[in-house]
């Protein structure tokens, strides 16, 4: 493990932050090509995220985050769990680091020519190591409880696809259990599970999808948006069908819910983001027993276009009619359903953050999934309104952008 950082490294790294803030994203840019100019590494990554910006921008908001909290790299602990479960669930190793770190550097001296020193580039030389240390310590603490644990594996495990189903115009449901027979490791709601899909024509594909099921030893559901451009969403609509085999890696992921459920809970969504959201509805109201009473404090908040994208609608209005949740759906576009159920109110239009701490508990806890401009706004209106930063929750889908940058921002 490389030493800690000394003072003068994390000054000039501190130094560094103007010429990041300007330059941060030609960076990354450089750095990506790169890498994606290796076939091995290139296929750890999610290409889709290459071609609209995401991963470069991503990467260069975590880069500037790093130096701006080089002093106080505590306030990075959420950001640097969410990328080790991620690097978990794509089957990251230690021996891809160094040809991060490699292109990472020949990046910065590229973009910055004469003004890469070498003082700063031995300081990020030092910088890097330091962090891929950290992250390559938690990984192998989460490799080993996937593997110890009862049902876990890892790297890739076959899957068959037992069932697929509808639940919108837009959204489908498979059901995955293992090909080998065998139990698998019950997820916690709120996780994803990592895939390695070959296409045909297209090779080999790293997707996230959250997981849609209460936890169980038999398998696990995802729900899938289909995307208009989305290369695996269209291919999973279209071509995987029952007896279709995927690679798929053990649950991760840290957007979870606590142990035991002390506060009322809001689940935040829109669009596909409610797909987590299933799972902790689903495993919150076996748990208590909806069957007979009502759950206190569980809030269920959604935004969607119209009634045919409305993905899991008839599950969560019976839950609601039992008085099992409370449930405010909002639809964007289109009419309002015609049939209204008990517990369960429609609302024409956006949710908004005026509304949301008008009509939640003081106390509660948010959890935020959706369109990264939709958890933008959620998260900055929320904090502004008051809520704590600790009663905040979120996912993100592909990589962490603007939302880390508004969560981690010193």
């Amino acid at each position: 493990m490389a030493p800690q950082l000394d003072d003068t490294t994390r000054a000039i790294i501190t130094a560094c932050v103007p010429a990041l803030e300007a330059h941060g994203l030609d960076i990354t840019r450089e750095m990506y090509a790169r890498l994606l100019a290796d076939p091995a590494i290139s296929a750890l990554f999610n290409r889709s995220h290459q071609k609209n910006g995401e991963q470069p921008t991503a990467l260069a908001l975590a880069v500037l985050m790093y130096a701006r909290n080089i002093n106080d790299l505590g306030k990075l602990g959420g950001m640097v769990e969410r990328i080790a479960e991620k690097h978990v669930g794509l089957n990251i190793l230690p021996e891809h680091y160094p040809h991060v770190g490699t292109a990472l550097l020949g990046a910065i001296k590229h973009v910055l020519g004469d003004a890469a020193t070498p003082e700063i580039m031995d300081a990020w030389a030092k910088g890097y190591q330091f962090l891929a240390d950290v992250l390559i310590n938690r990984e192998a603490q989460l490799y080993t409880a996937n593997a110890d644990a009862p049902g876990g594996w890892t790297g890739w495990r076959a899957f068959t696809i037992r069932n697929r189903v509808a639940e919108s115009e837009t959204v489908m449901s498979f059901d995955l259990e293992p090909t080998d027979g065998k139990p698998v490791l019950p997820h916690k709601p709120g996780q994803y599970l990592s895939f390695n899909i070959t296409v045909p024509e297209q090779g080999s594909q790293r997707r996230n999808y959250s997981i849609s099921s209460a936890p169980s030893q038999k398998g696990y559901r995802i729900s899938v948006r289909r995307q208009p451009e989305g290369l695996v969403s269209n291919w999973l609509h279209d071509s995987a069908v029952v007896g279709t085999e995927l690679l798929v890696s053990a649950p991760a992921g840290s957007f979870t819910l606590p142990t035991p459920v002390a506060a009322p809970i809001v689940l935040l969504s829109a669009g596909v983001g409610l797909t987590p959201f299933q799972s902790m509805v689903d495993t919150l109201t076996a748990d208590i027993g909806a069957q007979t009473g009502a759950v206190s404090g569980l809030h269920y908040i959604h935004g969607t276009h119209s009634a045919q994208t409305e993905a899991f609608g008839p599950h969560i209005r019976a839950l609601a009619a039992k008085g099992a949740i409370k449930a405010d759906v909002f639809y964007s576009h289109g009419p309002l359903p015609a049939e209204q159920t008990a517990g369960t109110t429609a609302h024409q239009g956006r949710v908004t953050v005026e509304w949301v701490r008008a009509n939640t508990a003081p106390d509660a806890v948010y959890y935020i999934c959706g369109p990264e401009g939709f958890m933008q706004d959620m998260i900055s209106g929320l904090k502004a309104a008051g809520v704590p930063e600790n009663r905040l929750r979120h996912e993100v889908f592909g990589p962490a952008t603007t939302v880390e940058d508004t969560l981690c921002a010193a």
